[in-house]
């Protein structure tokens, strides 16, 4: 009798523990059923006890059979961040993203073009990035980027969409814009064209923040650095107006004149031989490739079309009636880019 009675004993023990396990695997599978999405947040070294207190406090999910599944799968170790948690998402693929760390990322976009001024502006205008280097003297924000040798930052940080988490800094990012940079210009310096007038990868930097102020066309890189090039060998002045524009700095208001053209700066390629002292922007890759591969041909002028091209000549008197021809109808004071030496 009693042998019958621990068996079925036995048995009914089993049959619950059966229907308990099928009943937690169905459980873990449904759908938290929020009426809205939402976001949480974990707290660098919580527990997944207490996190799993705090859903059910909120009324997310019942902690115990939560807390039971990852215990019985091993399933505890949470990584910190912001989660966002969709209507449909399961009890279960909680848990995953929980372990798994798929933080919400946010997106920041360096364009091709910006000065590091105009970069740190837009990292202050972003989300739920922590700002380090607002305020900051360059001396103070090469220490904190790692850059200590940098005695100027334009043009050493790489234009590319980053991502980021709630809590980075605006030095991340940058330390990864630089990393990338850097690592570019290396590899491309060491495959560069022979015969360039650079000393240094510095120095075709500094060429390729030009051409990235000269022309949004990808096709027109490599010819408007071959232009350059080729006046820097005849020591011709680059007379580029966004060099002016950059040394201008704050007094430059959207038009150039004939005065600004004449106003010696470090940064005026029509006064200066040769190239100015730092980059003037954000070089992309196809700018820095063009910098490094410049067409091999024989114009030594460019002037705008007015459709984003550019008509190039080899004299100066092609160069002066392309001018007439494509901007006849412009102010009397505009200089085209690059003229004459």
């Amino acid at each position: 009798m009693i042998k019958r009675w621990l068996a079925s004993l036995v048995v009914v023990g089993f049959v619950l523990v059966m229907a308990g396990h099928f009943y937690l695997q169905w459980w873990i599978t449904q759908p938290l059923g929020l009426k809205q999405e939402a976001t949480i947040q974990v707290p660098a070294g919580q527990s997944l006890i207490a996190l799993a207190n705090r859903l059910e406090a909120q009324g997310v999910l019942e902690a115990k059979l939560w807390l039971i599944y990852a215990r019985l799968n091993g399933r505890t170790a949470i990584k910190a961040g912001e989660y966002e948690i969709e209507p449909a998402l399961s009890r279960l693929a909680l848990l995953e993203k929980l372990i798994a760390g798929d933080v919400v990322q946010y997106r920041a976009q360096i364009l091709e073009g910006w000065t590091y001024a105009q970069t740190l502006d837009y990292l202050q205008s972003l989300d739920y990035l922590q700002i380090k280097l607002s305020g900051l003297s360059w001396q103070a924000q090469r220490q904190l980027l790692g850059m200590e040798w940098a005695a100027h930052p334009e043009g050493w940080f790489f234009p590319d969409t980053y991502h980021y988490q709630r809590g980075d800094s605006d030095v991340n990012i940058l330390v990864q814009a630089h990393n990338k940079q850097a690592t570019l210009l290396d590899q491309l310096w060491e495959d560069r064209a022979p015969d360039l007038p650079y000393q240094s990868p510095y120095e075709a930097l500094i060429m390729a923040s030009i051409v990235e102020k000269e022309t949004a066309i990808d096709a027109e890189r490599e010819e408007i650095a071959g232009v350059f090039v080729r006046r820097l060998k005849k020591n011709m002045r680059l007379q580029t107006d966004p060099t002016v524009i950059y040394g201008m700095g704050s007094r430059y208001q959207g038009n150039l004149r004939k005065k600004d053209l004449q106003t010696a700066t470090p940064y005026n390629t029509y006064v200066i031989k040769g190239l100015p002292p730092t980059p003037i922007a954000l070089a992309g890759a196809r700018s820095l490739y063009a910098a490094l591969h410049p067409d091999a041909g024989s114009s030594l002028y460019f002037v705008a079309k007015g459709d984003g091209y550019h008509q190039f000549s080899d004299t100066l008197e092609e160069h002066n009636r392309a001018v007439k021809n494509y901007q006849l109808k412009r102010k009397a004071d505009y200089r085209s880019v690059p003229k004459n030496p």
